[in-house]
């Protein structure tokens, strides 16, 4: 029988989070708060670093020690961080999309295939996430640092999980309500096929999909925003749910596996449109640590840059 055990203080809106085997530890994002946050399990040391924008991940740079590839709202950048003090500093700008004061584009979740190559995808941000236009694009990031478009009319970008022995990429837009797959090629970097792979209505889940992450046997733990649940749902089959771990906050954001046996599941969930009031020790927002799932998930990928 799993077990959820809270191991963090609450913030406004837990996302992106990487497990980083260096460092035996949690990288995530606070992104209302505007804050880069690092969990140690064995110390239980929670690291809390105001950036001066919005900011959805946080990703290691292959072979650079203490360099990391950050969201900014609009822009990627890589930063030079110690992983203790607040001293972040803009290392170098990879990219941007165009944005306005009007539209407030913004990245948003993002994940490394085994090449390096970064996923990413934007939305736009509004008063009612539920009315977002379908006005976001997916693109990948490779070392050259060239921003590639492969999929338009994205509601919200979010969860990405690549499994290379099918050649299969997963995919979610948030309002669409689903987790989609791709066909995926790691050589070219180019996706095709589109199909719709899980549906939560299908199975009267309340709440949306968000962050999803992959473990070594090639099925899928997807976070559900509003649905106070993470959901594993099968790799090889459409359409079937495998089982369903409950989350005591509502609000799920995302997952990623970590531990020294990388059997641990960390999950990011939000304060943010949740009805709690009380600002201590509040269960929307923390961080939750699932253990006894026996199953084990893949190492994260960090981003590959040749200059």
């Amino acid at each position: 029988m799993p077990t959820v055990e809270k191991i963090t203080e609450s913030c406004g809106l837990g996302e992106g989070p990487h497990w980083d085997i260096p460092s035996q530890s949690l990288l995530f994002i606070d992104v209302v708060g505007n804050r880069i946050l690092k969990y140690t399990p064995s110390t239980k040391k929670l690291i809390k670093v105001p950036v001066a924008k919005r900011p959805t991940f946080i990703i290691p740079v292959e072979g650079k020690t203490n360099e990391f590839l950050l969201s900014q709202e609009n822009e990627l950048v890589v930063v030079s961080w110690d992983g203790e003090s607040e001293n972040v500093k803009i290392v170098q700008k990879i990219c941007e999309v165009a944005a306005s004061a009007e539209s407030r584009k913004t990245f948003n979740d993002a994940k490394c295939d085994s090449s390096g190559r970064l996923w990413t995808g934007t939305f736009t941000i509004g008063d009612d996430f539920f009315k977002t236009q379908p006005v976001g694009n997916l693109y990948s990031i490779d070392a050259t640092k060239q921003l590639k478009n492969h999929a338009d009319k994205i509601h919200c970008s979010n969860g990405i999980a690549f499994n290379n022995k099918t050649k299969k990429m997963f995919y979610i837009d948030s309002l669409a309500g689903s987790v989609d797959q791709f066909d995926f090629d790691i050589s070219s970097g180019t996706i095709s096929n589109r199909k719709v792979w899980f549906t939560l209505q299908k199975v009267s889940i309340p709440g949306v999909p968000d962050g999803m992450t992959m473990d070594s046997e090639g099925n899928l733990w997807v976070a559900v925003f509003g649905g106070s649940c993470v959901l594993k749902i099968d790799g090889y089959k459409c359409e079937t749910l495998l089982d369903t771990v409950k989350i005591p906050a509502e609000n799920v954001t995302s997952v990623a596996f970590g531990g020294p046996n990388l059997d641990e599941l960390y999950v990011t969930t939000a304060y943010i449109g949740s009805e709690e009031t009380k600002p201590s020790d509040l269960a929307a927002g923390a961080i939750y640590r699932v253990t006894g799932l026996e199953v084990k998930g893949v190492p994260a990928v960090n981003f590959r840059l040749t200059v």
